[in-house]
């Protein structure tokens, strides 16, 4: 699952800013002693099947939440426990790594962080929509800001990624592509002052390729899907000053039409 994938991607980018760091393996658990029995805090809270973890030190800051509606769900909710456990422990090897780094080199350490927060998207009688922002500090200049998007079959008891909803992702790209690049330029525009350039063949002024992006899928019936919603991390539509970007479309026919044909009444095209 792309959950996997991006938290996979967040850990090996936190690795990558480790340096040679010298093995650890023995003597790791002395400095996250002396961190803890400085400065440490922890908690846990579930109200309603929601859950959130916090966990913060010298050395790591640990945030991960859900909400009620996945809590609901047995398997769906040891799944996400699971990738919440999974997510610390990386970031807690790849932050005694880095701090050993630091220290050996001599330079200051500033604690790594990771933050996951899932969300609805949107719930209805026979799916679920979640998507989650992921932010991640391994003490370079800014912190890093990801995706992440799942999909509940409520009936078959499984996860999905959205995309596996659609014949290909050629032909998503094919229903949305006009759509999908004015709605972003629209957003350029605004926040930098000026129009884009149509001319000029860089990735600040062309739309990216909606397989760059993460997408979600929702509602405003409460009955089937409605909207598809694309959002996009920093520098893949403009440079980090610019933020993240979301374009939210309406199901089209043409949309529908790129719609598999055993999950085509789970949309309603609305023009």
């Amino acid at each position: 699952m792309k959950g996997s994938i991006a938290i996979l991607a967040l850990a090996t980018l936190i690795a990558g800013c480790g340096g040679n760091a010298k093995d650890v393996a023995n003597d790791a658990e002395a400095p996250v002693r002396e961190a803890t029995s400085v400065s440490a805090s922890a908690s846990a809270s579930e109200s309603g099947g929601a859950s959130s973890v916090a966990e913060a030190n010298d050395v790591w800051d640990f945030k991960y939440s859900s909400p009620a509606s996945a809590g609901r769900i047995a398997p769906l909710r040891a799944m996400l426990e699971q990738r919440r456990e999974d997510a610390r422990n990386n970031l807690r090897e790849q932050a005694i790594e880095g701090r050993a780094a630091a220290d050996e080199a001599g330079y200051p350490f500033n604690a790594y962080m990771l933050v996951v927060e899932w969300n609805t998207v949107t719930d209805l009688p026979n799916w679920l929509s979640l998507s989650s922002e992921i932010y991640s500090f391994t003490g370079g200049a800014h912190g890093n800001t990801g995706f992440d998007a799942l999909l509940w079959d409520k009936r078959a008891n499984k996860p999905m990624e959205p995309i596996s909803l659609f014949v290909s992702t050629d032909a998503l790209q094919a229903a949305v592509a006009d759509a999908f690049c004015a709605g972003l330029n629209k957003q350029r525009e605004a926040r930098r002052g000026e129009p884009v350039d149509p001319t000029k063949d860089d990735w600040m002024n062309t739309c990216p390729k909606i397989s760059e992006t993460t997408l979600i899928l929702g509602s405003s019936n409460s009955r089937t899907f409605d909207r598809i919603g694309f959002l996009i991390d920093p520098y893949i539509a403009g440079p980090y000053v610019e933020g993240t970007y979301e374009v939210t479309l309406p199901v089209t026919k043409a949309i529908l039409a790129a719609v598999k044909p055993e999950y085509a009444q789970s949309f309603t095209a609305t023009r």
